[in-house]
């Protein structure tokens, strides 16, 4: 009788920044590609987290009221950390490169982060990071199959305008639990096929939608989104 295969460990993320802001963004990001993710505010916070969780991959801003992210990364590769590094600032000059580049960091990025360039680097991160010792490969025949190729993203372009008529309905009942549920539901999809530009947008619109706010902007911000999602799939379709 074939033995049940265990999930696979997840990785771990730590994210440093003084702005809270910035900090869910990244975070939000992160966790949709699978990664679990603590936060810190300045050099000494990080440095006591990641003693403690031992991060496979630190996201810090370099300027920061308490600490400097290239002090924290030297500090951390001091320490015996392998994590990757990525570095995020709202200064991307010459020298702030420069810095990163000697204390280790893989890519610096302009904050605010751009959700479609930083999974581009997740992705390249997930490849050269080493597979944990413990994490079990499942043989052949327990893999699930692929889908035919493009049936998961047309699927999921023919149910776009149900999401897209559920969430504007909700917004003009004023349920706001209902259009946070249904951005959720949303989210979960895009990000599963890849659209996670659309993903996190879906997420803003939720968190609004919890605090009861539905602005209008970050509802056609959304509409855009899946428009261009619709598009696409028109070119594709007549490049056949």
């Amino acid at each position: 009788m074939s033995q049940p295969h265990p999930h696979p460990p997840v990785r771990t993320a730590l994210v440093v920044d003084d702005s809270a802001g910035a900090r869910r963004r990244i975070t939000m990001l992160l966790q949709l590609g699978g990664w679990r993710v603590h936060q810190a505010v300045g050099t000494d916070a990080a440095l006591r987290v990641a003693a403690v969780v031992e991060p496979d991959l630190v996201v810090t801003d370099m300027a920061m009221r308490n600490g400097h992210g290239a002090t924290l990364m030297r500090r951390l590769r001091q320490n015996g950390s392998r994590a990757a590094f990525v570095v995020v600032s709202a200064r991307r000059t010459h020298q702030v490169r420069a810095l990163a580049a000697g204390a280790g960091a893989v890519a610096c990025l302009a904050k605010p982060v751009d959700p479609r360039l930083f999974v581009d680097v997740l992705r390249g991160l997930a490849a050269a990071l080493p597979r944990p010792a413990d994490e079990p490969v499942a043989p052949a025949e327990h893999r699930p199959a692929a889908p035919p190729p493009g049936r998961a993203e047309e699927m999921y372009a023919s149910a776009l305008p149900h999401w897209l008529t559920a969430i504007a309905d909700s917004a003009r009942a004023g349920d706001a639990e209902a259009v946070a549920s249904a951005a959720v539901d949303l989210a979960t999809v895009s990000a599963r096929v890849g659209h996670v530009q659309l993903a996190f947008a879906c997420h803003a619109v939720a968190d609004d939608a919890r605090r009861g706010v539905l602005p209008q902007s970050r509802l056609m911000e959304l509409v855009e989104l899946c428009a261009r999602v619709e598009g696409s799939r028109f070119a594709q379709a007549t490049s056949r």
